[in-house]
Order: structure tokens, then C-alpha cells, then sequence
């Protein structure tokens, strides 16, 4: 076990002797960034034991297509109210996204970053502006199919929707499946549909 501790402990010498301070650090930063977002998601948006959101499929894991609405639904603060719950995940998701935009900008405006990191987070920026976009476009679009709300995430390859509905009929989710692909490309196997009542 020794060894092995020694071995990586090697490995990341040299990594880091070789990649540079400046770059750890903004390594390090885009990291954090991305460790941000999931647990701001994880504790104020929600789970699937308390609101029927299932996380893991937000963040890359496999998931169903369909979701199970809870018996007792509550929002991230706390309220029964499922329009809160609606509004207050799009406010998290949105200040998550911010703070990552924060982040990212400031290894653009930094004069002592390299151009790799600067063109890493200039492309990370990019990618979250898309997914802010077709987010926007996807909750718009599901709402004109006869839902009264919507919460879209995208994460990665992975998309998770959220609904305000009794129940999902399969004309709803194959719907909501074609919408997602349309404005995504990602495949229905990696949406995740929920309903929330």
C-alpha cells in the first residue's frame, strides 16, 4: 500500500512540476467550478426522495425515461407548493450557472494565464451558454404542448426534464423526447422525464 501511495504521490510530482503552477490553478478552478454546480444542485435543487428530481440523471448516470411523481412533494426551501418548487429550481440552476460564468470569465481576464487555459474556459463558457439556450428552448417548447410548467437541465450528454403533471402519457414523453433531440441532439435513452404534481 506504501508503494503505491508513493507511486502516485510521483506521478502527481511530475504532473504538476510539468503542467506548471499557473495551470494546476486553473485546473484546479475549473474543477471547483464544476464541483459548485452539482452540489448546488444536490442540496438546494433537490432530490429524487424529496421531490421526485432524480440528480444522478443530471449529472451523466443512466437513467429511465420516465419518472414517478412522491405522495409528499416539497420545493429545495421547504414548500409543499410545487410552483415554488418550479421557480426555485430554475433560480438555483441559474445561480449555479452564473458563478460558474464568474469563474470561468475570470481565467479569461486573467493576464498571467497561458492561451490553452484561456481557450479551455473560453469553451467551457461557450458550452454553458448552449445548454442555457436549449434549456430555455426545450422549457418553452414542452410548456406550448399543454404543460403548465417546466424545468430543463442539461449536463454533459444527459438531460433531465421535469413537468408539471398527474401522469405522463407516452405521446407526452415521446414529445418531450423529440423536443429534447431537436434542440439537443441527445438521444432519448439519455432523458430522464419526471412529473411533479
Amino acid at each position: 500500500m506504501k508503494q503505491r501511495l508513493k507511486e502516485v504521490w510521483e506521478k502527481s510530482k511530475r504532473f504538476f512540476l510539468k503542467a506548471g503552477k499557473r495551470n494546476a490553478v486553473i485546473g484546479c478552478a475549473v474543477v471547483l467550478i464544476a464541483t459548485a454546480i452539482l452540489l448546488n444542485w444536490a442540496l438546494l435543487g433537490g432530490n429524487e426522495d424529496r421531490t421526485g428530481f432524480d440528480y444522478s440523471a443530471a449529472v451523466g448516470m443512466s437513467s429511465t425515461n420516465k419518472g414517478e411523481s412522491d405522495d409528499v412533494l416539497s420545493s429545495a426551501d421547504g414548500n409543499s407548493n410545487s410552483d415554488s418548487y418550479f421557480a426555485t429550481s430554475q433560480v438555483n440552476r441559474q445561480r449555479a450557472r452564473d458563478e460558474a460564468m464568474e469563474v470561468l470569465q475570470s481565467v479569461v481576464d486573467n493576464v498571467s494565464a497561458d492561451a490553452e487555459a484561456k481557450e479551455r474556459a473560453l469553451e467551457e463558457i461557450g458550452q454553458i451558454a448552449a445548454d442555457m439556450e436549449s434549456e430555455s428552448n426545450i422549457e418553452t417548447l414542452v410548456v406550448s404542448k399543454g404543460f403548465e410548467k417546466c424545468v430543463a437541465v442539461v449536463s454533459g450528454g444527459t438531460v433531465s426534464i421535469i413537468v408539471k403533471s398527474e401522469e405522463l402519457l407516452d405521446t407526452q414523453i415521446s414529445q418531450i423526447n423529440e423536443i429534447v433531440y431537436e434542440q439537443t441532439g441527445i438521444l432519448p435513452e439519455n432523458i430522464k422525464i419526471i412529473n411533479k404534481t
